[in-house]
């Protein structure tokens, strides 16, 4: 049998530009991911320390996400204003501060305000990322590159685990965050040194229309769109933040093995998001294809989860569920970033990030509560909620680049394709 092709992304006179711009931000991704994901490990610590319960537990994730939340569309408009490359690398000046600054918390308090800066420093990174990649790129290649910058989040939740739950045996806690600080500075120098250009555009010669945030957040079909990622989101953000602690505390598993656990499910998020950026760029959209089956399966299999009487199947149905919603991740993204003209694609992009961070904000200290009041099975039943909204927002949605532009008027593209060599010689 013979090898599957490589992406187009990862083709053509232009390969050299995409490459690099793929593993940049595949980087960057890797720590912005691996530093928010350290405070899951450490969740039992703090709560041990500070005198915290789940609910407060919660809490301190919240506020990364209020924070990371507010500062989306923000960061959407510095990115289009000054810059991708800049953007990005104030982010990871920013947030390696705020992550070092963590580990020398004192109270439940300032855990609160060092999270909530952490998250305002993280969150103008994601647009100013999705513009990097637009103005790198063609449209029909753009959802497998990002597919592989964003499998970054899934092998980011498989490393992480086992690199810090023995740094955190042996050294303690506050650690963790400055070793991962650490990995900030260093991504931040190669992206500043490294990132190519952006690819030359063919267009008409006419200037681009100016278009404020009131008029960007007045387009309803982009709200739609982060309701689907809202929903996403719901389940990838209560899996991350509490299977560390049931896995602990529930299930007696120590931390290191809880780490090792969880590696599988992440190995599969991993595959399905590579997956579903390849799926979406034969598509040309029509996300509602990959995102209502897989979000259907993922709620049958989260329910199995949840009722699951053994660590074996918690694990087996677990894996199963985030491999099905993980497909649907990058199709989120294929009909907004084909139709949305480059010069907006930091703004508009925001606004679908924007809804994940709200599902940051709401569902780790609802299943904390859930969790306290009810039961754990309680609290992983509540993730099925997520699967139902991002289904149906699936289809009530454009479904590809043409329905998109002519709802979104003059925030859609005319052209957006690199010019030819042939053109640029």
């Amino acid at each position: 049998m013979s090898a599957p092709p490589l992406p187009a992304a990862l083709r053509g006179p232009a390969s050299r530009t995409v490459r690099t711009t793929v593993v940049l931000l595949f980087a960057a991704w890797l720590v912005d991911y691996a530093d928010r994901l350290v405070i899951n490990l450490v969740l039992p610590s703090f709560g041990e320390e500070f005198g915290l319960g789940r609910g407060q537990q919660g809490l301190v994730v919240s506020a990364f996400f209020l924070a990371y939340a507010l500062c989306q569309i923000p960061g959407g408009l510095l990115a289009d204003r000054f810059g991708a490359r800049r953007v990005i690398c104030w982010a990871l000046l920013a947030w390696s501060l705020f992550t070092a600054l963590t580990g020398l918390a004192w109270s439940f308090a300032a855990l609160l305000v060092l999270r909530f800066a952490f998250g305002a420093a993280e969150g103008v990174f994601p647009p100013a990322s999705m513009k990097a990649l637009v103005e790198r790129t063609a449209p029909e290649e753009r959802m497998g590159a990002n597919g592989l910058i964003m499998s970054s989040n899934a092998i980011a939740a498989l490393l992480t685990p086992l690199a810090v739950a023995p740094l955190i045996a042996v050294f303690g806690w506050r650690s963790a965050f400055f070793s991962t600080a650490a990995l900030g500075v260093a991504v931040h120098a190669a992206v500043r040194l490294r990132l190519p250009d952006p690819l030359p555009r063919a267009t008409d010669g006419s200037p681009a229309a100016p278009h404020g945030v009131r008029e960007i957040l007045r387009v309803g079909v982009l709200w739609r769109f982060a309701l689907m990622m809202f929903g996403y989101s719901v389940i990838a953000w209560g899996l991350t933040t509490w299977m560390p602690s049931y896995l602990s505390e529930e299930r007696g598993v120590p931390l290191a093995s809880a780490g090792a656990l969880m590696a599988v499910p992440a190995l599969g998020a991993a595959a399905a998001t590579i997956l579903g950026g390849r799926i979406s760029d034969r598509l040309g959209g029509h996300h509602r294809k990959v995102i209502v089956p897989g979000m259907t399966a993922a709620g049958i299999f989260l329910l199995l989860m949840a009722f699951s009487d053994s660590l074996t199947g918690f694990a087996v149905f677990g894996t199963l569920a985030v491999f099905s919603a993980s497909l649907g991740y990058m199709p989120i993204f294929s009909v907004p970033l084909r139709g949305l003209a480059p010069e907006h694609v930091g703004a508009g992009s925001a606004v679908i990030v924007f809804g994940g961070q709200v599902a940051g904000m709401v569902a780790p200290p609802v299943m904390g509560l859930l969790a306290d009041a009810i039961s754990f099975r309680a609290a992983f039943a509540f993730l099925v909620l997520g699967a139902v909204i991002a289904a149906l927002t699936a289809l009530l949605t454009p479904q590809d680049a043409a329905s998109f532009r002519a709802v979104t008027g003059p925030l859609g593209e005319a052209s957006d394709r690199p010019s030819s060599a042939k053109e640029l010689s």
